[in-house]
């Protein structure tokens, strides 16, 4: 899968290049230009980089990786004297 994936990306830089030279053809060597060919000589460095130096891949969460929070009411004991950040007001004694 990710094989098809990089040729399309291959397929897109060439695509990418043949419009920067209409560009340049119609426009010439404009600062705009310049600078769309020198990303797209970034992006086409970036990508030979990748395929050559893959890094490791990421493990997708999976059903075991969920955390259950229960709806029960929690200790409100444990947040008595805590700071209610962003409600406008700083450290109040909090009531049950």
């Amino acid at each position: 899968m990710i094989a098809a994936e990089m040729k399309e990306l291959h397929r897109s830089i060439g695509a990418l290049r043949h419009h920067i030279v209409t560009l340049k053809a119609h426009y010439g060597d404009c600062d705009a230009v310049r600078r769309m060919a020198n990303d797209l000589d970034r992006l086409e460095i970036d990508l030979h980089d990748f395929e050559h130096a893959l890094p490791p891949r990421i493990r997708v969460k999976g059903k075991d990786d969920v955390i259950y929070v229960p709806d029960s009411k929690s200790d409100e004991a444990a947040w008595l004297g805590a700071q209610d950040e962003g409600l406008g007001f700083h450290s109040r004694e909090r009531t049950k």
